[in-house]
């Protein structure tokens, strides 16, 4: 399964009980007004378990929490050692 597969899972699950109605890749998850600030890091903790990665406490930003695929594309950077600079 892709990294945007399993956040959109986890999102949908934990957020918006199983179901992903409005919820596309490039969708603004503030627009769905679904995670507090709080939500994003229980989101972080998942990003952090699930794909072994630390997210430094700088790159827990709007730019890299906007939409599920920002969210895939600093999973990605922090798996490839990139710094995750944002976006």
């Amino acid at each position: 399964m892709t990294p945007q597969k399993l956040i959109t899972d986890y999102i949908v699950e934990v957020w918006m009980d199983g179901d992903a109605g409005g919820l596309e890749p490039d969708t603004p998850i503030d627009e769905l007004n679904i995670i507090d600030s709080a939500g994003v890091f229980d989101l972080v903790h998942y990003l952090q378990q699930e794909f072994r990665v630390t997210v430094p406490l700088r790159q827990i930003s709007p730019a890299n929490f906007r939409s599920v695929n920002a969210i895939s594309d600093l999973v990605g950077r922090l798996q490839a050692g990139e710094g995750a600079t944002t976006a």
